[in-house]
């Protein structure tokens, strides 16, 4: 904290904290659903692209960055969060064209799971292997069903989750995470039209424009502001729960909107990658550090650490509620 402090976060109750929580799982869920309803136009990579490309101008417009805000640090940073969302979007987007969206959101996952066992406290190591018998159960290697090169996009994209987590509590000790966001953002939408505007743009249509434009306010937009009022009202453990929910959040929708039924083993499977993610949340933790800038930090995709002073002051809990900028935001999902 500097020497003015900001205002505290408004305290609400933790019920509408939780409903907040989970209605940004569904509509992130959904988004990711409803982007596969453009693959046979402009491909997985170019539905990523406008998708990414319209969420950066409306965060532009929104937003309206100064240089002022940044320090060299600060905004190298937001470059290296922004190339990290690139490839975490990408390459979530290339597995759910291959493989369930259930089964890639628990692989994508194991990325924000292997940093929280990082800074576990104690014993462990049991919930990275009960994950691991849960991806297992899961892609069935046995059968042959899965696509292999569906599941090495998910876990790839799991790792741009893990430094995206990394990148996010480093913009959010730094300055405000939607300062952040103005930056990464942007960044993101370059490097992923570096990559699939060249083939995307000759498929475009007015249509599919429209629909890329609605995605990307169905995601990103929706959901991260619900989450930043969410983080005002619930704790760091309640919130890190409900996110490890996300893999059944997407079995459902992918069930309801995709008619892509589990088998048993994969959906046991899902309940102990879910199982992990609880467990390792409740003995993770991380240091509070003070933010550069006065304004409470923010950002896009949650990693399970402490709040600010400020926050925890106001919060009327034995634990303080979490702050965007020390969380995700997979997505891509």
């Amino acid at each position: 904290m500097t020497a003015s402090t900001p205002p505290p976060a408004p305290r609400g109750s933790a019920r509408s904290g939780t409903l907040m929580t989970i209605s940004a799982m569904l509509f992130v869920q959904l988004g990711l659903a409803l982007s596969t309803g453009l693959f046979e136009q402009l491909g997985p990579l170019g539905t990523g692209w406008i998708r990414l490309v319209f969420a950066a101008a409306l965060v532009l417009v929104i937003v309206r960055p100064r240089r002022a805000w940044f320090t060299r640090s600060s905004f190298l940073a937001c470059v290296v969060l922004g190339a990290a969302t690139s490839g975490m979007t990408l390459l979530f987007t290339l597995a759910i064209d291959r493989i369930p969206l259930g089964t890639a959101a628990a692989l994508e996952f194991l990325g924000p799971l292997a940093v929280a066992v990082l800074r576990s406290r104690g014993r462990a190591l049991l919930w990275p292997l009960i994950a691991a018998v849960g991806v297992v159960l899961l892609t069935e290697p046995w059968t042959g069903n899965i696509d292999p090169i569906g599941v090495l996009y998910a876990l790839a994209a799991a790792a741009c989750w893990a430094v995206y987590i990394l990148c996010t509590q480093r913009v959010g000790d730094e300055l405000s995470g939607v300062r952040g966001l103005a930056v990464s953002i942007p960044v993101a939408a370059v490097i992923a039209s570096v990559i699939a505007a060249p083939s995307t743009i000759p498929l475009l249509t007015w249509e599919a424009a429209l629909a890329g434009l609605g995605l990307a306010v169905l995601l990103p937009t929706v959901p991260f502001m619900l989450e930043i009022q969410a983080l005002r009202r619930i704790t760091a453990a309640a919130y890190g729960t409900l996110t490890s929910l996300e893999p059944a959040v997407a079995l459902v929708i992918g069930l309801l909107l995709l008619h892509q039924v589990p088998g048993l083993l994969p959906v046991v499977g899902l309940a102990l990658v879910i199982v992990a993610g609880i467990g390792v949340e409740r003995s993770a933790g991380r240091a509070p550090t003070t933010p550069a800038s006065a304004t409470p930090s923010s950002a896009l995709i949650p990693a399970p650490t402490p709040p600010t002073e400020a926050a925890a002051a106001t919060s009327g809990a034995g634990e303080a509620p979490l702050e965007r900028g020390e969380l995700r935001t997979g997505e891509p999902a």
